[in-house]
């Protein structure tokens, strides 16, 4: 979590000309109403507490609430910067819903771990959860979160675990494997919510095709089904191949596609409000910047393409920085005009297949709950 991807992105986003798009702001940090209080809405008032003192004095971390642990070590300050990443969430969500813009993108936030009343996988506050808040308090009756991070949305899922206006979709590495450990087909939500909570989990080494082919078979049509008014997705990058943290094998090339596919979404079904979120990521040079800036720069309407060239200037400063070259264009070369291709759920499921069986326990799990097909929808 190395804040040095934050500065290489923002660095990137502005060297390619993402934060001069006509409509884009920059916006600067705050906090909602000018204090932290709003942090309670979704965490419990001594969880935040113990925050603050840890933020004051590290030596006094409990790990009771996760502080002072590996995951979670404590620092100076800790409390201010985890409460301004929460708060730009939730201010980017009160702009998106009262219209002011159609997209916000916090690459800071997407911090899905954190649960009420502790810390967990590197996260204090969860942002995500906090401004999905905001939005139902702010008069939404129907809020969609899809999280496309390499580990389960835990945090997420579990605070809105039983509250049927939000549909919480994870789609990650199997927790057989992969931390959290959690996020199964079979768990889709506490008795008044049933079917709200969706995990599609799948299987170490999944490439590019079969993820997106996951994505597409499961993520689209329960959108539609469950028509939200508002969409607030979560961008980890450590999907990537080269990611340390994680064992799955998609390319910047597939990733972009996903943003795209929910860009899209967000326009077809929620009248363009879209909330997205940065998250897990921990190849800072080669795959964060690119990934988040592509992210960015879709949000903003001006895509760069794949084949972009990166801007000599971006790799000087990494070269200085970190002794070594980033990389040469903003995509792997996994592409086509553009676009992975992938074989659409349409053509028919595989149960010889793992990642196929694991899109039909996801389906068999959640899509009755919304009238829709197991096969055929």
């Amino acid at each position: 979590m190395n804040p040095i991807r934050l500065d290489l992105t923002a660095r990137l986003c502005r060297d390619l000309g993402v934060f001069d798009a006509p409509g884009v702001q920059v916006v600067p940090p705050s906090l909602p109403g000018g204090t932290d209080e709003f942090l309670t809405w979704v965490h419990a008032p001594d969880y935040v507490e113990a925050v603050r003192q840890a933020s004051e004095d590290p030596a006094m971390a409990e790990p009771s609430y996760g502080l002072g642990t590996e995951d979670d070590p404590a620092f100076a300050g800790m409390h201010q910067v985890s409460s301004l990443i929460a708060g730009s969430t939730v201010q980017l969500a009160e702009a998106v819903w009262r219209g002011d813009l159609d997209h916000g993108v916090n690459f800071g936030g997407g911090l899905h771990h954190a649960m009420r009343g502790n810390a967990s996988g590197f996260c204090i506050y969860n942002d995500a959860a906090l401004g999905i808040q905001r939005l139902l308090d702010a008069g939404a009756e129907r809020v969609a979160y899809v999280d496309i991070d390499v580990h389960h949305g835990d945090g997420v899922e579990r605070i809105f675990w039983n509250d049927p206006r939000v549909l919480t979709i994870s789609i990650h590495e199997t927790g057989r494997v992969l931390f959290p450990g959690t996020g199964f087909p079979g768990d889709i939500g506490g008795p008044d919510a049933l079917g709200s909570a969706v995990n599609i989990a799948l299987p170490p080494g999944t490439r590019d095709g079969p993820w997106l082919r996951a994505l597409h078979a499961v993520v689209p049509q329960l959108i539609r089904a469950f028509d939200p008014q508002v969409l607030v997705t979560q961008q980890g990058c450590d999907s990537h191949y080269s990611d340390p943290l994680a064992h799955m094998a998609l390319s910047v090339d597939a990733q972009r596609t996903a943003y795209q596919t929910l860009h899209e979404l967000s326009h077809q079904m929620t009248d363009g409000k879209w909330v997205a979120l940065g998250g897990g990521g921990y190849e800072l040079i080669d795959v964060v910047p690119r990934a988040w800036t592509h992210l960015t720069s879709i949000a903003a309407h001006r895509p760069i393409p794949l084949d972009r060239a990166v801007p000599q200037g971006w790799r000087d400063h990494v070269q200085r920085t970190f002794g070594r070259p980033g990389p040469a264009r903003m995509g792997d070369g996994q592409a086509d005009n553009d676009q992975v291709w992938f074989r659409s759920w349409a053509s028919g499921a595989d149960p010889e297949n793992s990642v196929d069986r694991a899109v039909i326990a996801t389906r068999e799990a959640v899509f009755p709950y919304y009238g829709l097909d197991v096969w055929f929808d």
